[in-house]
């Protein structure tokens, strides 16, 4: 069995600090929000933040007030822009039904986005359960619209 040097203990301390440092900057993540002042118009609800995916910067996610009922995709689309925003997106709506389910009628809920498979049909929630499903853009639903605002 060789001996063990001075020198080889000081080599593996070294070593070892290196995982160490190397570990700890893998491990450390920031993410910072920083204070923001939100105004809500009459009727408006704060739903929460959604968080960026791909690059996209988070934001804040506002629901405006009124609804539309029994409304094709199109015309819902249509809708929310009038009423100053759009509709929301699947993500939003499993937001909007964590924390404003109170909001929402237990009912269908068109969201903004088409199916991939589908040019015909279109994603909706229900606000009974959260459930999501898509049908076709003519079928007759709800609708509330959303505006975002971005944390930069």
């Amino acid at each position: 069995m060789t001996p063990i040097t001075l020198s080889d203990i000081k080599a593996e301390q070294t070593r070892l600090a290196q995982l160490i440092q190397a570990f700890e900057a893998q491990a450390s993540t920031q993410i910072h929000f920083p204070e923001q002042l939100i105004d809500l118009a009459a009727g408006e609800e704060y739903a929460g933040i959604i968080t960026g995916q791909d690059g996209d910067l988070p934001y804040h996610l506002i629901l405006l007030p009124g609804e539309a009922e029994d409304i094709t995709w199109p015309d819902a689309q249509a809708w929310a822009c009038q009423a100053g925003g759009g509709l929301p997106s699947r993500r939003e709506q499993s937001l909007l039904f964590a924390n404003l389910k109170d909001q929402f009628q237990a009912r269908w809920y068109w969201s903004n986005e088409q199916h991939a498979a589908n040019a015909y049909y279109a994603w909706s929630q229900t606000f009974t359960n959260g459930s999501q499903d898509y049908d076709d853009e003519g079928a007759q639903r709800r609708a509330r619209a959303v505006r975002r605002l971005t944390i930069e």
